[in-house]
């Protein structure tokens, strides 16, 4: 997962085929032709349909483009954030950003299916 500096991603807000969807909006409402970026806002770090967007984004509607997670952001979110389907995030200002690949460090796989890898670990080599 790709960590993004509250500056670059000020500089990068203007991008044409970026939109920001708010916690409260379906992605299913959105004509996502043209579109590179959806950012994904956590008004604060207990709220967590952010990752339900991205997830719906991901696997239902099979958006390729990235997916960014901005607002309250914090390292212990990341793990989550990349399994349900983000590709970069923009940590809050008082997050180190040094300490954020300890956490994909600590947890490199998992059994069950994600965002990322819908197949189980335990089907992964089943056929073979």
């Amino acid at each position: 997962m790709k960590l993004i500096t509250a500056t670059a991603h000020a500089a990068q807000s203007e991008h044409p085929q970026a939109i920001a969807l708010a916690n409260d909006a379906d992605p299913r409402a959105l004509p996502l032709k043209g579109v590179a970026r959806i950012d994904l806002h956590f008004p604060k770090f207990t709220d967590g349909r952010a990752f339900s967007q991205a997830f719906l984004l991901r696997r239902r509607l099979r958006f390729t483009g990235e997916i960014r997670a901005v607002g309250d952001v914090l390292i212990d979110q990341l793990v989550q954030m990349k399994r349900s389907g983000f590709d970069s995030a923009v940590l809050r200002t008082d997050q180190n950003p040094d300490f954020a690949q300890r956490q994909f460090d600590r947890y490199p796989a998992f059994y069950q299916g994600d965002a990322e890898q819908p197949q189980p670990h335990f089907a992964a080599g089943a056929g073979a």
